[in-house]
């Protein structure tokens, strides 16, 4: 099976000591492409040199809404320059968090609508951040409308995920599917339709019920497959090969 990990932050010093390795077992699981988004600008160059010297990765660049008050205005003007230059896969890692207390949303609006004119400019797919602002995304997506993308890490309601499907996008699913406890995730990835899903492990984040305390990996995809195989009770190489192509579409990659 070949599997797409359409959200791994393997650029990130988490993993400096030992990122060959890591990569070397992730391709030996059958995660062989990997989508790598940025969260600042500083870690652009790094990011790049990364996935154009490792077979499989793909650059997406951005401003992390989290880090809204690192970001600087002219960084706007350097992401549409970085793209010319580098040719990355998407925007991302954009959009808006109201999750995190003490973050200026007017802030972070300005920086998201701004990455998502590049974008369109650039007719970029773009990586979304989405936290407790579902529907001030979708709000604004309407207005700066874009080719679609990917909504990471997804958790809105099933009529929210409709809304973003029909603005273009798919949505990732992974360590979170293998809890028990999470039964709003595991219901979204049953109803929704297969070709609107993507998997994804956000190494080193979002742990997996089988390795919490610990770095995730985007080795570890294999089992959020198996989660999801579970969750839609449907042959795991028949969605290996779905989600897979799911996000080759969503990064407009070349699917013959």
């Amino acid at each position: 099976m070949e599997l797409f990990d359409t959200h791994c932050h393997i650029d990130v010093a988490d993993f400096d000591a030992d990122r060959g390795d890591v990569l070397a077992r992730a391709r030996a699981a059958g995660v062989g492409e990997m989508l790598v988004p940025a969260v600042e600008a500083s870690t652009w160059d790094k990011l790049v040199a990364l996935c154009r010297a490792e077979p499989g990765l793909y650059a997406a660049l951005g401003l992390h809404p989290v880090y809204a008050e690192q970001h600087r205005d002219e960084h706007l003007a350097l992401l549409a320059q970085y793209i010319e230059d580098y040719q990355p896969r998407a925007v991302g890692e954009i959009g808006l968090d109201y999750f995190v207390p003490g973050l200026d949303r007017e802030r972070q609006q300005v920086l998201f609508e701004g990455q998502l004119r590049v974008a369109r400019e650039a007719q970029l797919p773009v990586i979304l951040h989405v936290r407790k602002s579902h529907d001030q995304i979708l709000a604004t997506l309407r207005r700066i409308r874009v080719v679609g993308g990917i909504a990471h890490a997804f958790n809105g309601s099933l009529q929210q995920a409709q809304q973003f499907i029909e603005l273009g996008f798919k949505l990732g699913f992974g360590g979170t599917l293998t809890y028990d406890r999470a039964l709003k995730i595991r219901a979204l990835a049953r109803a929704l339709p297969l070709e609107s899903l993507v998997l994804e492990t956000d190494a080193p984040d979002i742990p997996l019920a089988t390795h919490r305390g610990v770095r995730n990996s985007p080795e570890y995809l294999p089992e959020c497959l198996a989660a999801l195989a579970a969750v839609r009770n449907e042959d795991p190489a028949m969605l290996a090969a779905a989600t897979t192509r799911n996000a080759r579409a969503a990064l407009k990659l070349n699917l013959g």
